[in-house]
């Protein structure tokens, strides 16, 4: 396989594995919308389009337009499926589109599949770890539990720690792996979950080799800062960048798995290249968690920055509270070892930040207000 298709590919994660893959010797074809929340207002000017700019062939289109996939598949040998609408709390207001586009357009991309000759010999979907909802835990009762969703009224209290469905103790989080319970907590989840299991179960119905990963909070040079729904270590660097107020929801103990973009890279083209892979689903993560005051104090630091941190108790809903993975599986069958740590990476982040032009977040505060106004923001 020479000819690579991937869906997205303009976009933080697609746009770096599109270098990596032509680093490599293969043909890439990128399809993207180069969507305004990602791009801004010029997104021929935008970081990640100037990035592949003349080094792929681009097609200018939508996943949610038949005839812009059948362009874009001719002649291709593999699909990266990357193009997704990816706010979780914009999901949860914007449920049509998020549906369309994450279902819709992977419908018709699999009817193309199965009822149209095509050179495809390999398909990667990416998932996400907000399938998982709140991912696994311990009881001390009764082992191995999968929290429901936070009750609104625990949190309304400042008690954001997640509980046992069975007997409503508190709970341990455990890292979470691929056999772990299915139950997402946002529309976005939703629809990456019936996403996957669509493209996992289409191809392999027409036998074509198919691999799913479920990628964790993927950070690095390159990410926007203009998207205010998704990315918070955009968003706290450009309030650091201008000194304003970092708030920091519920109390600042919640936490995340966060994965270098060059490890997401490395980890996506292994399942393009190994036939170990192929019809498997794989966690992609570091495999350790960090709390997002923690995560908010080392930004601090990297930037030297005035703001004042308060941590509010403001929480959203649909939001988890703790999410890390068992990366066991990847490790295991395809020699996947994330290179990259927190600590020593972040800077990597830090220092690009500091040489783009960065104006006020004008559009995240928006975004909050937006999901106050639809009793999501509290």
């Amino acid at each position: 396989m020479k000819n690579i298709l991937i869906t997205g590919g303009a976009g933080f994660i697609g746009s770096s594995i599109a270098i990596k893959l032509i680093d490599k010797g293969y043909s890439v074809t990128v399809l993207d919308n180069l969507s305004k929340q990602i791009h801004g207002e010029s997104p021929n000017e935008s970081y990640l389009f100037r990035k592949i700019k003349d080094k792929v062939t681009f097609i200018k289109g939508d996943i949610t337009i038949g005839v812009d996939w059948e362009k874009a598949l001719v002649g291709q040998e593999a699909v990266i499926h990357l193009a997704a609408e990816t706010g979780t709390g914009q999901s949860m207001y914007e449920i049509e589109r998020y549906t369309n586009v994450n279902i819709g357009g992977t419908a018709i991309f699999l009817d193309i599949l199965t009822n149209k000759k095509t050179n495809i010999e390999k398909v990667i979907v990416a998932s996400s770890r907000a399938i998982y909802g709140e991912g696994k835990y311990f009881c001390e009762e009764h082992g191995a539990v999968y929290p429901d969703e936070r009750k609104e009224q625990d949190m309304v209290n400042n008690d954001f720690e997640n509980k046992c469905p069975l007997c409503g103790g508190n709970v341990e989080h455990r890292p979470t792996d691929e056999t772990s319970k299915i139950h997402p907590s946002s529309i976005y989840g939703i629809t990456k979950q019936v996403q996957e299991q669509m493209v996992l179960l289409s191809c392999k119905a027409i036998k074509i080799p198919v691999v799913a990963y479920r990628y964790q909070n993927v950070y690095g040079p390159g990410q926007s800062l203009k998207n205010p729904y998704t990315g918070i270590l955009s968003i706290f660097s450009v309030n650091m960048i201008n000194n304003q107020p970092i708030n920091i929801f519920e109390d600042g103990k919640e936490s995340r798995d966060f994965v270098y973009i060059d490890d997401v890279v490395n980890a996506t083209i292994l399942g393009l290249e190994k036939e170990e892979a192929n019809y498997n689903i794989f966690n992609v993560g570091s495999g350790k968690k960090i709390t997002i005051k923690q995560v908010v104090d080392i930004l601090k630091t990297h930037y030297n920055s005035d703001s004042d941190i308060k941590i509010t108790g403001n929480f959203r809903m649909g939001d988890i509270r703790h999410n890390y993975a068992d990366i066991s599986k990847i490790s295991k069958l395809l020699g996947f070892t994330p290179e990259f740590h927190f600590e020593k990476s972040i800077k990597l982040f830090t220092d690009w930040v500091k040489k783009e032009r960065i104006t006020d977040d004008i559009f995240y505060e928006k975004s909050l207000l937006e999901m106050q106004e639809k009793g999501l923001f509290k």
